[in-house]
């Protein structure tokens, strides 16, 4: 299994919104792999986007993080993206926005 299958990554980018989805298979090692990615890069970036995590959600919901920026800071959100998928050495989104 890839990384890319192990997270699977979503990116989607509006007018004044932007949101990355990180869906996995909800297993403990992986939820706290990805909830450390977030919280470092987020000290990195300091930028404290909206933060969801689902995957403890015993209502049948896929296991995911979602990442969510509005108004102006979403501007600088695509950075904060990027540098969160790297540490999680995941190079490829389901809708392929990252690039080389």
């Amino acid at each position: 299994m890839t990384r890319c299958e192990e997270i699977i990554a979503n990116v989607k980018m509006e007018e004044c919104y932007a949101g990355l989805s990180l869906t996995f298979d909800g297993s403990e090692d992986l939820r706290v792999e990805i909830g450390n990615a977030i919280d470092n890069v987020s000290k990195v970036q300091k930028m404290t986007p909206l933060i969801f995590d689902n995957s403890q959600d015993t209502k049948g919901a896929k296991p995911a993080f979602y990442i969510e920026f509005s108004d102006e800071v979403q501007r600088d959100s695509g950075a904060f993206f990027e540098k969160v998928l790297k540490e999680l050495h995941i190079d490829k989104c389901v809708n392929d926005v990252i690039r080389d």
